[in-house]
């Protein structure tokens, strides 16, 4: 597909489709999508799948698999509502796992790409407009494709930029206003959501801010989980209870710890299922994770990798948009706060060697080969 710089809207290595309003098509009734899927039409492979009663598996539109019988398929428009209906999904083309060549998919991540960079809000007509599609299109298909809305997209690229600023400027008033808000009510009205803490706390190394805490054996050797009131702020692994404490005291310098209770203790057995086995697909948990917006780009990228599957870091960087930045990509790997949940263990380097992992590279290899065993 030909592709054309579009350096005039202020993006830093941006490329724009070329496609207008009208390029894109909406498969809104089931014989609209079955005549799609007759025609394995690419511009229906982000738009719904198809499941087959037969065979119990659900596919994307574009599938190479044999067209099944009209009366045997059910149209769903995401894989939540196939999987809820008893479908799993197709080995061969993964409708589970986003397709980074689909035109659609493509259309959202530059929307993400343009809510990262913009100096100032923008508004869900000018993403709309910027992805060629209508704005109710725009929303259903940024919404089904990341899991959020563009709105509560921008919230969270906002805090990002906060824990930044936070940690660089010298008062919370300079963060306030180089992260975009344009006045401090508007930014303490919704501080503690975005940052799970007061700013002041979390610029003074969580000072009074109750995280709890629990070290427990797992089947990669002793896990630290910690949270705060707001969710999962640290999954670590190591070979010492100490050095595991020194580490967690270490990010959180001035926080109250707190032995774990029963709710909490629910939470770590959750934690140890999923190390456990992976396979049943992202830990249901709320996170409280810090990282810069570059960092929460590469993690989110991670979470879209299937266990059993490995990726390259130039890879991570295509899918993010920076096909230079595969170097900053293992970078923001080795932040990773919460291990196996933001899988990077599923990156490997070029020449297909397991390269590094923060936990060390003998828990990756374990890690890949129980992942791939139990994919078999």
């Amino acid at each position: 597909m030909e592709m054309t710089s579009n350096k005039s809207m202020g993006l830093l290595d941006e490329w724009t489709l070329p496609m207008g309003p009208k390029d894109m098509k909406v498969f809104l009734s089931d014989d609209e999508r079955w005549e799609a899927l007759v025609r394995r039409d690419p511009q229906a492979g982000g738009d719904f799948v198809y499941g087959v009663l037969t065979t119990g598996v659900y596919c994307r539109p574009t599938c190479a698999s044999r067209l099944p019988n009209r009366e045997n398929v059910r149209f769903f428009e995401t894989c939540t509502e196939a999987e809820k209906a008893g479908f799993r999904p197709c080995k061969r083309c993964k409708p589970d796992a986003p397709d980074w060549k689909q035109p659609q998919t493509r259309a959202v991540l530059k929307a993400c790409r343009m809510i990262a960079e913009a100096d100032a809000p923008l508004s869900l007509k000018e993403l709309a407009h910027a992805a060629g599609l209508s704005l109710f299109h725009f929303q259903r298909l940024f919404k089904k494709i990341v899991g959020v809305t563009p709105k509560q997209y921008a919230m969270q690229e906002r805090s990002n930029r906060i824990r930044e600023h936070l940690r660089e400027d010298s008062t919370v008033t300079d963060a306030m206003y180089h992260a975009g808000f344009g006045s401090s009510s508007r930014f303490y009205e919704k501080a503690t959501a975005t940052l799970g803490m007061k700013p002041s706390a979390y610029k003074n190394g969580a000072l009074d801010m109750r995280i709890r805490f629990a070290i427990v054996p797992s089947v990669l050797g002793l896990v630290l989980v910690a949270a705060t009131p707001q969710g999962i702020c640290a999954i670590d692994l190591g070979d010492t209870a100490e050095a595991l404490k020194e580490e967690l005291h270490r990010r959180f310098p001035k926080a109250e710890f707190q032995a774990p209770d029963p709710e909490f203790a629910a939470m770590v057995s959750k934690v140890l299922t999923f190390l456990e086995d992976p396979h049943r697909g992202r830990l249901d948990l709320p996170l409280d994770v810090q990282g810069t917006a570059f960092q929460r780009r590469v993690w989110l990228a991670l979470q879209e990798i299937p266990p059993g599957d490995t990726v390259i870091y130039a890879d991570i960087a295509s899918r993010i948009g920076k096909p230079k930045a595969a170097r900053a990509v293992a970078q923001a790997c080795a932040a990773n706060p919460v291990a196996v949940v933001i899988p990077c263990h599923r990156v490997v380097r070029g020449n297909g060697q397991l390269g590094g992992y923060r936990w060390g590279v003998d828990r990756k290899r374990v890690l890949l080969e129980q992942e791939r065993k139990e994919t078999l």
